[in-house]
């Protein structure tokens, strides 16, 4: 299972986002069920950052963000995130896809 989120960051706010950031890959490379965590910049679009991750399951991805230091190292990177959606998997294990709420 991957995890993408995308993140748009000025250049006057780079400094503070990668340390944000740091911070955050380095906790979730603790969390139980990860596989890779990588902070990435985009070769075209300088200002446009993505946070990939692979996990052995959603449930692991989700209990990640779960406690204390989750929530406050975390939680407020991703809040700055693009909005959108941010998981994926094989499509043999997503099974039938309905968008959200109507499943």
């Amino acid at each position: 299972m991957i995890v993408l989120n995308r993140f748009r960051v000025p250049a006057d706010q780079r400094a503070g986002f990668l340390a944000q950031a740091q911070a955050a890959v380095e906790l979730l490379r603790t969390k139980p069920g990860v596989q890779s965590v990588d902070l990435v910049q985009n070769l075209d679009e300088p200002d446009l950052w993505a946070l990939v991750s692979h996990w052995d399951q959603v449930g692991s991805y989700r209990r990640a963000l779960n406690g204390f230091e989750s929530k406050t190292v975390i939680v407020p990177m991703l809040s700055l995130a693009i909005d959108e959606a941010s998981a994926y998997d094989d499509p043999a294990h997503v099974g039938i896809n309905l968008p959200r709420g109507l499943g």
